[in-house]
Order: C-alpha cells, then structure tokens, then sequence
C-alpha cells in the first residue's frame, strides 16, 4: 500500500500542470513578434515617439521658430544644419521634431475625444435598439453627409484666437460619427448574448450592463479602432496644415513643413524643407498600418499566426 501511494504521489507530480491562457498583452505582443514587418514598423513608432517628445523637451519654440533671414535656404549640413534651413533661417531639423511632436499629439488627442465620444454613442444607440437607435442613427447619417473639409476651412477662418485646441475640436466634431456607427455594430450582436440576458434577469441597471459587462467584451476593437485612426487624424491634420488651413504659422507641424512642396522651385531645388517631414509621415502611416493589422489579428484568433 506504501507503495501504491508513493506512486501515485510521483504520478501526480509529474502531470503536466493546466497552463493559463495567455492575457491580452501577450497575445498581441505574439502577433507583433511573429510578423517581422509589424515588429519592425512598431520599432520605427518607438523611435520617432523618443525622437520628436525627447528631442523637444531640449528645444526652446521660440528660439526655434526665430526668423534669422541670413542663414536663409541653407541645404544639407551647412551652416552646422543637418537637415538645412528654410526661407527664414530656421533649422529643419529642430522644426522637424516639434512639426512631428505636434502632428502627433493632434492625431492622439482628436482620436481620444472621437473614440470616446463614438464608444459611448455607438454603445446607448447599440444596447437600446428601437426609437433610440432610430433617432441617433438619423443623426449620424446627417452628419456624415456633411462636407467636412470645407465646412471646417470656413470655421478656420472665422473663429477668432485660433488655435490647436480649435483644430482638435474642430476635427473632432465630425469624425466621431464613424466611430459610433462601428461600435454600434458589435453592440447589437452582444445584446442578446446569454451574459447580457442573465443580468437583465439578475436585476443589474442599464449602465452597469453596459459599461461592466458589455464593453469590456469589445476592448480588443477598440484598441484596434484607436491604433488605426491616430494615423487618418494624423493625416487629416497634416492635410489642412498644407493648405493653411490647419495650425497657425507660429507653431510648426508636419503639414507646414511639407507646405514647402507648393513652389515648384523648392520641390526642385531645395528638397530638404518639405522631403523630411514627407518621409516622416509616410513612416508614420505605413508603421501604424502594419502593427493596426497585427492587432487585428491579435483580436481574430482565425488570423492568428501559429
């Protein structure tokens, strides 16, 4: 018997132990780190986050934004300017980093407000269906056909004191309605989910349903929803800037720089104003694309790689 139990003891010892499922994070981490091009394109997001919030944190805006006519278009590496300078001597360079830094923090900004204003709109019209949603959809779809881009040139130049803030408020009023309208199709299809049915019957309030209960069931699309839109508001952003109709002149973004691109004799001849913060850019966009797509697989498990 002594030896029944000593074996039965090293059996149970020696039984694999039940492996918990892998969180989140790590799943995603997964999916960035098996798809090389994702891995690469979220190191390239790593370093210009270090690059332009860093390297402006050594920068004083107005000594940047200091026009000095003599060191006027000086190309690559004069003047002890890596990337030369622009029509008032200031160093493209050091207007690359704060361009980058406030393009950037524009695309977070107005991505936090359109996702928070979409997810909650998106989450009472979804949840309640009928009238509700009849109502707020009406809404939606009126917004939506509105011409934004002019609508918000005209604003640009009316409003008084015009500033970042303005312009955050300004894209943000129309881009929500997107986001609303994607929400509210995956809350429809967890409504009627057992989950949501049980504590209706247990007696829980429509608030708490929703946000304790259904949305913590659609976090991994909004993460995606949040990583795919900074890029478009980024974009959005560096658009009206290139076309005077976004920051103020005083305060350099990627737009302004890449506004250099205008005159055809800069494009020709003096590439270093507008070619960098092109290229930042389009490392931005592309970068976020890739690990956007990585993510989204992180939040289909039939995309996942092996």
């Amino acid at each position: 018997m002594a030896d029944k139990t000593k074996k039965k003891q090293a059996n149970v010892k020696n039984e694999p132990k039940a492996s918990l499922p892998p969180s989140g994070f790590r799943i995603i981490m997964h999916e960035i780190v098996k798809d090389k091009v994702a891995l690469v394109a979220f190191g390239l997001i790593v370093l210009i986050l270090i690059l332009t919030f860093g390297g402006s944190l050594f920068l004083n805006k107005d000594q940047v934004t200091e026009i000095n006519i003599i060191d006027s278009y000086m190309g690559w590496g004069q003047g002890g300017h890596l990337l030369g300078t622009d029509d008032g001597g200031r160093d493209i360079f050091k207007l690359l980093l704060m361009g980058g830094r406030n393009s950037i923090m524009i695309g977070l900004s107005v991505t936090a407000i359109i996702e928070v204003t979409g997810l909650i709109v998106g989450l009472v019209s979804g949840y309640y269906g009928g009238i509700v949603d009849a109502i707020i959809m009406r809404i939606v779809d009126f917004i939506q056909i509105l011409p934004q881009m002019p609508i918000i040139i005209v604003l640009v130049t009316v409003i008084p004191h015009y500033n970042a803030v303005t312009l955050v408020l300004l894209i943000s009023m129309f881009g929500w309605t997107t986001t609303a309208r994607y929400f509210r199709s995956f809350i429809l299809s967890q409504r009627g989910r057992d989950y949501v049915l049980a504590s209706k019957t247990s007696g829980s309030s429509n608030l708490k349903i929703m946000f304790r209960e259904v949305l913590p069931n659609i976090t991994s699309m909004i993460i995606i929803d949040v990583v795919l839109m900074v890029a478009g508001n980024i974009g959005i952003e560096t658009a009206l800037s290139f076309l005077g109709y976004g920051l103020p002149i005083t305060t350099p973004s990627l737009g302004t720089l890449i506004g250099f691109a205008d005159d055809p004799v800069n494009v020709i001849n003096r590439p270093w104003l507008w070619l960098p913060a092109t290229i930042m850019l389009l490392i931005i966009s592309l970068s976020i694309n890739y690990v956007g797509r990585a993510l989204q697989r992180a939040g289909d498990a039939r995309q996942r790689e092996n």
